[in-house]
């Protein structure tokens, strides 16, 4: 398992989690990233929403729009 700052849990699959209500969501996929966030909508799992997201037409950094 494999924390990620400001970001998802890695976890190598298969993986199965059990969600409050008792259902169980499972994944077959080497790697899994469950959400830490809140914000995905694919909820236990990280779809990103985590990331800041830039606004279309926004000016750029003043450091050249380097990430």
């Amino acid at each position: 398992m494999t924390v990620v700052p400001q970001g998802p849990v890695l976890v190598e699959g298969p993986v199965e989690i059990v969600l409050e209500d008792g259902t169980v969501a499972r994944s077959d996929r080497f790697t899994v990233a469950v959400c830490t966030c809140r914000r995905s909508r694919n909820q236990p799992w990280c779809d990103t929403s985590h990331r800041p997201r830039r606004r279309c037409g926004a000016a750029p950094s003043e450091d050249g729009g380097a990430p």
